[in-house]
């Protein structure tokens, strides 16, 4: 699916909305903080590294825009019990999630599958799948408390197709897509809540310079480029936009 043809998001369009991005201290995930409390929302940033979120806390105070609440946490590591421990807080601070942008992901190796290391395997999906798969499982109950809530997965063309030496990772996003679906199956009837994924495309980002190193890094659009995707699944435009893969791009 492609976006609505000419869509511009309100300016208030989040106004009020909670929202929570995984992996949101750089890249794609910052660039969406920015521009969901730049429309109104209050955010919850989640990452792993301290110096980008606290670099990205300020940046919301340059810009003069609501800070973030942060919240460090190796999702690589945390168990169930930390998942829902941000349930908790969010229930009791703001009663409610309006969305949830499942950001947080890693490339792994790009390599032969007869040659890739188990230990790398292992870690993608533990970040890519098992991660988003609890973070959203454990926020349910406070997606399912406001009046109408999105979540959004990442996907990626190699997710949908596979592509040889891309291993784990393209393994990992058709897992993404299948989650998603199945998601968005099981909430259609029975929740306010709506679930679909954005494959960003080819984005200026640490990961695609890791998986392309020979490419012109100019080339490519910078993260704050393709957010009108991002505002239209989070904004109230897409109530009726349910088991969707949009392209950003």
């Amino acid at each position: 699916m492609t976006l609505p043809k000419n869509y511009q998001a309100q300016q208030n369009v989040l106004k009020e909305k909670v929202i929570l991005i995984s992996g949101g201290g750089s890249g794609i995930g910052k660039s969406a903080g920015l521009i969901f409390a730049e429309h109104g929302a209050d955010l919850i940033l989640v990452g792993k590294n301290p110096a980008h979120l606290e670099s990205t806390y300020q940046e919301f105070l340059d810009k003069n825009l609501k800070p973030p609440l942060l919240h460090i946490m190796d999702l690589e590591k945390s168990n169930e019990n930390d998942f829902q421990e941000i349930n908790t807080v969010i229930e009791k601070e703001f009663g409610k999630l309006d969305g949830l942008l499942n950001n947080a992901g890693i490339l792994g190796d790009k390599t032969p599958l007869e040659n890739y290391k188990i230990d790398v395997w292992k870690k993608v999906f533990d970040i890519n799948v098992h991660a988003s798969f609890l973070l959203t499982k454990s926020l349910l109950p406070v997606l399912k408390a406001a009046e109408n809530s999105s979540i959004i997965f990442t996907s990626s063309a190699v997710g949908k197709r596979g592509k040889a030496y891309w291993g784990a990772y393209s393994l990992s996003k058709f897992a993404t897509e299948s989650m998603m679906q199945i998601f968005s199956e099981e909430l259609e009837n029975t929740s306010n809540v709506r679930v679909n994924s954005i494959d960003p495309g080819r984005v200026r980002t640490k990961m695609r310079a890791a998986a392309y190193p020979a490419e012109d890094p100019l080339s490519l659009l910078e993260a704050k480029d393709i957010m009108n995707a991002y505002l239209y699944l989070m904004s109230n435009d897409s109530l009726e936009t349910k088991g969707e893969s949009i392209s950003a791009q």
